[in-house]
């Protein structure tokens, strides 16, 4: 008797975990079916690059071309912004130990640079290939999404192996990674096996004819290289892109990475395509605001590194992403008051008081330095 209950028991687990694993596959084909991906908005035909006719989308702009192979991976891994997640403060470039801290626990970055013992140095071609476009470690481990595979997978096999390359031509940096402090279920890497195929595409960018090159460049810069929407899109219960609100704006590291559709009173339809070039390249859009945070490190490290024909591309793309309307208050505060009269009640408070004495001098009551633009 105490036998077939056993067996009985067994039948009951082994089915649980068929239905299970049946409930899941279902699940996931039915995601990557009906959710769009990050290009899907655009509609129009798609073709390989290899039958794609115009000017090539991917790898660095035409004055690099014919730059060898670790100066390419330069530019890329810049575009890329490898080094700012790569990077602990006061540390060596590159050799990880950046905290990300997260509702259940804390991530750590790792060392990417050419040691052989705890950095890239033993990565092959295709283990490098597997990490950034599949989120797979050379031992097999899979990586979280706060390492951006699910955007990275859009990038072609020579420009990650350019990166590679240029990884490889910089010296090596011992040091030790350090180990994640995610709380139970979080911490089972194995689980991100169902995660990424729901969510990882596992393809490379695919031009769309029906848009200009300078399009298509933009598009590469924006999902494959510089991976905008995982600061800018909103996330799903699974943490994954909610592509159906793309770039309609969400919290990333801390910070409010803003609405940047074209939404013109929470996202950038308002904006010009100068004022989106200068904040883009500098850092700041006069009279409309200073690129910090996250931002801040993607404009000094990336985006101002960049060919200015890459940014204005990067500007063509970002025109054509349809608005969304963001929760979150306008990006842009309302005029400060020209005087202290002006201001009414709020002069004569203590914040009024302050500013009035230690704020005014440089800032006048207008917020406008006459010293600097800023």
């Amino acid at each position: 008797y105490c036998r077939e209950e056993g067996v009985t028991t067994m039948r009951h687990i082994v089915t649980t975990v068929i239905a299970a694993i049946i409930l899941v596959a279902i699940g996931v084909f039915a995601w990557r079916t009906f959710n769009p991906g990050p290009l899907a908005f655009a509609r129009g035909s798609t073709v390989t690059l290899a039958d794609y006719h115009e000017a090539n989308p991917t790898g660095v702009p035409s004055g690099l071309a014919k730059a060898d192979v670790i100066k390419r991976g330069e530019y890329l891994a810049k575009a890329a912004d490898c080094m700012v997640c790569h990077t602990a403060p006061g540390e060596a470039e590159y050799a990880g130990g950046l905290a990300f801290p997260l509702p259940f626990g804390t991530l750590y970055s790792t060392n990417i640079t050419a040691d052989k013992d705890t950095g890239i140095g033993n990565y092959s071609d295709q283990d490098f290939l597997n990490a950034v476009q599949r989120g797979i470690r050379k031992d097999g481990a899979r990586l979280y999404p706060a390492m951006p595979y699910t955007s990275y997978t859009y990038m072609t096999d020579a420009d990650v192996l350019a990166i590679k390359t240029y990884l490889l031509s910089l010296p090596a940096v011992r040091s030790q990674n350090q180990n994640n402090t995610l709380q139970f279920p979080f911490n089972q890497r194995w689980s991100m096996i169902f995660w990424s195929a729901a969510f990882n595409p596992d393809k490379r960018f695919a031009p769309n004819t029906e848009k200009t090159a300078e399009w298509n460049r933009g598009a590469y810069i924006a999902e494959a290289l510089a991976h905008c929407g995982d600061c800018h899109t909103p996330r799903n219960l699974a943490f994954a892109l909610d592509n159906r609100r793309k770039f309609a704006g969400a919290v990333a590291a801390g910070w409010r990475a803003y609405d940047i559709t074209s939404d013109k009173g929470t996202g950038i339809g308002s904006w010009t395509d100068e004022e989106v070039f200068s904040y883009l390249a500098k850092g700041h859009a006069a009279g409309r605001g200073t690129a910090s945070g996250p931002m801040g490190e993607a404009v000094d490290h990336s985006f101002s590194r960049m060919d200015p024909a890459d940014i204005r591309a990067l500007v063509t793309y970002l025109r054509s992403i349809p608005a969304v309307a963001s929760s979150e208050p306008a990006t842009i505060a309302p005029p400060a008051p020209a005087s202290p009269k002006e201001g009414g009640a709020v002069a004569d408070t203590l914040g009024g008081k302050v500013f009035a004495q230690a704020c005014a001098s440089c800032h006048s009551w207008t917020g406008v330095s006459a010293i600097s633009p800023f």
